[in-house]
């Protein structure tokens, strides 16, 4: 086992257990712009500090010149993708099934995304897991 390739998924798996959890945990008289106004406020003054830790004082400037327009199209992923979360949790989905039907649908999105964005070959593996995703989300549904 690769632990280069292990240890990035487990940190995806760690932080993301956490954040649903604390999506499902927000209080539903809770504005969740105001909620996630300080959510990015604490992200915003943490990766700050790792930021200039990593790349060095003297650096900044040279690091945020490499900056371009993703980081926008990302910032408004990312509030979509907070604020989505927060209305599924509050429209009444289970915390155990919610995520799962949502990255079983992003993995069918993003399969057809790779290969038409990025030339991504599509094998028939991959295409029968597509269909059996799609039958498990029928299943996970009813």
């Amino acid at each position: 086992m690769n632990w280069n390739l292990v240890w990035p998924i487990l940190i995806v798996i760690l932080a993301n257990t956490f954040y649903n959890v604390c999506m499902k945990s927000m209080p539903s008289d809770v504005n969740p712009f105001g909620a996630l106004m300080l959510t990015y406020l604490v992200a915003a003054i943490i990766s700050a500090v790792i930021f200039v830790f990593m790349s060095g004082p003297s650096n900044v400037g040279v690091e945020m010149a490499k900056i371009n327009w993703i980081s926008i199209v990302l910032a408004l992923a990312i509030v979509g993708l907070e604020v989505g979360y927060v209305f599924v949790y509050r429209a009444g989905w289970a915390v155990s099934t919610a995520s799962v039907v949502a990255n079983i649908g992003l993995a069918c999105v993003l399969l057809i995304v790779g290969y038409f964005l990025y030339k991504e070959n599509v094998s028939i593996q991959q295409i029968i897991g597509i269909i059996l995703c799609m039958f498990g989300l029928v299943l996970i549904n009813l």
